[in-house]
This record gives C-alpha cells, structure tokens and sequence, in this order.
C-alpha cells in the first residue's frame, strides 16, 4: 500500500515545512487578493481561516480581483502539472485562504510583482514572458527581488525592473527557454 502525501492548496506539506505562501481571496469584487509569506502554520479547531500575525507574516503583494482573475489559471495549470509529477493531490483557487508551499508561492509572487501596478492588458504578455522562464529563473528573480523591495508597499527597484521585464518584453511562444533535459533529449535525436 502507498503512502499519499495530504497536501494542503497547492502542495503545501505543513508536517514537512511551515514555510508557505497564504493567498487570500475576498468575495468582494472591489476588495484586493493580498499574498503573504508565513513561517508558520497554525492547526485552528473549527475554524479554516488562519490568524495572520503582523509580526512575523508578511504582507508581499496586493492585487485588485480582475488582476488576480486573469492570472490565477496559469498559475493553477503551472502548479498543478508539477504537482501531479511529484503525485500530490492537485490545488485550486477559492473564496479564503489558500495556502501555497513556499516555491511555487515564490514564482506566484514574482507574476504578481510584475502585474501589481501594469495596465491590465499587459497581463497576457507578462504570463507568457512568466512561462518562459525557467523555474530557477523565477526563484532567483523573485530572491533578488525580495531582498531589496519584498515587502507589500515597496514598489521601486527590482520591483520596476521585474514589471518591465515580464510586460514590456514580449517573447513568442516557440522562444520559450528548453530545460537541460530537454536540450539533452534534442541533442540526442539530433545524432
């Protein structure tokens, strides 16, 4: 018999990490979707919603509704074809908290960064140039980001340069970076 790992949203394993993402939805249209990174999670009896700390839960990006709606099913798609390879229970976006394990929640972030301030028309180009990156790509932009302007108001910097990059760069689809492994794969029929 095997072991199935219960992953909470989007692979985030509590017995194995603390450290996550913790998306919340509103209900409200006109209310925000505000993303926060936490170190701990708290198992509340009877009750889903998490107690955010303001000390030690920090507050990394605030989008309106309509900007979360346009972006929240690539990022679902991404997530959940890396989930079902590692075979964990696949995630979806609900009204409330969804918590995200700390990777992925570092690439949703970088996405949100970029889109945080754009005109909404813009969105398509920067999930495209988005999905272009490689996965460590996304890691190291959003680490360098996070470091000099990781927090919910700090829009200057990295964050400017992130916004430009993934919405004022528009790749074409063929262009998308391969993998190592993919390069290898085509290397070899290639002989």
């Amino acid at each position: 018999m095997s072991y199935k790992k219960e992953a909470l949203g989007f692979g985030f394993l509590p017995n194995e990490s603390q450290h996550h993402f913790l998306v919340k939805i509103p209900r409200n249209m006109n209310d925000h979707v505000i993303i926060y990174e936490r170190f701990q999670w708290h198992n509340v009896e009877g009750n889903e919603d998490q107690p955010i700390d303001f000390m030690s839960d920090i507050p990394k990006v605030e989008l309106s509704k309509h900007k979360w709606k346009q972006i929240e099913d690539a990022l679902r798609i991404e997530f959940n074809e890396r989930l079902k390879k590692e075979q964990l229970p696949v995630g979806k976006w609900k009204i409330g908290e969804i918590p995200v394990q700390r990777l992925f929640g570092k690439e949703m972030v970088l996405l949100a960064w970029a889109i945080e301030d754009s005109d909404p028309s813009v969105i398509p180009s920067a999930i495209k140039n988005w999905l272009g990156l490689s996965i460590e790509e996304r890691w190291w932009l959003f680490t360098m980001t996070n470091a000099a302007t990781g927090y919910v108001s700090d829009k200057r910097g990295w964050r400017k340069a992130i916004r430009y990059a993934l919405t004022e760069n528009p790749i074409e689809e063929n262009d998308r970076q391969m993998s190592l492994f993919d390069m290898a794969i085509d290397r070899e029929i290639d002989k």
